[in-house]
């Protein structure tokens, strides 16, 4: 559940707000402490078309027996591979609902693919190693991104108007583990400050 929005937007100055618009978001819990990783969405309330593409790789390693990143954020329809850099087998397999497979074990320096063609959050495990656990979030917005350290994540180029900002944390204490509120899109540079419950 989003608790609070702490800060209202800056805006810059009618010169320079008719620039691309940029918007800082800081997610942080109930004490105030950053959260790193938190998946961060804005949808414009005029909709998107046309393709969605994100400057890193649609790829989630098997290293030191842990997925790496342990979150990944993909566009809907996207084809994530899953190469093995450990020493030994592992295989993958989801229960969510937007991507239910399994894929059968695979050893070192080999790589699989699955598709994801739902919006929507994906729990990963390994039936071999227990502890192993990754998260897809497959989205329908250009705009998404994921926390740094401080718990900072800036969005840019997104149209004026109203739109509505998702926060999503395999730890939010939310159902789905995601929040939603609406928020206005100004031009030039907002800043918000999200808090949010964790477990």
């Amino acid at each position: 559940m989003l608790l609070a929005l702490a800060a209202a937007p800056v805006l810059l100055p009618d010169a320079l707000a008719a620039g691309p618009a940029s918007l800082r978001v800081q997610v942080v819990d109930e004490r105030g402490v950053p959260v790193r990783d938190a998946v961060v969405e804005l949808r414009s309330n005029k909709g998107h078309t046309g393709p969605i593409r994100f400057p890193w790789k649609m790829g989630m390693a098997q290293k030191n027996r842990e997925f790496t990143p342990g979150t990944l954020i993909v566009a809907k329809g996207s084809t994530v591979a899953f190469p093995n850099l450990d020493n030994v087998r592992h295989s993958i397999y989801s229960f969510s609902k937007p991507a239910r497979f399994e894929i059968e074990l695979y050893g070192r320096d080999q790589t699989r693919t699955q598709g994801f063609a739902v919006a929507g959050s994906v729990k990963l495990g390994c039936n071999i190693h227990d502890e192993m656990r990754g998260y897809i979030r497959v989205t329908d917005t250009p705009y998404a991104a994921k926390t740094d350290t401080n718990g900072y994540v800036t969005l840019t180029g997104m149209p004026g108007g109203g739109a509505s900002l998702t926060v999503w944390h395999p730890a939010l204490r939310a159902p789905g583990n995601e929040s939603k509120s609406p928020i206005t899109i100004n031009g030039g540079s907002q800043t918000h400050k999200l808090r949010v419950a964790m477990r």
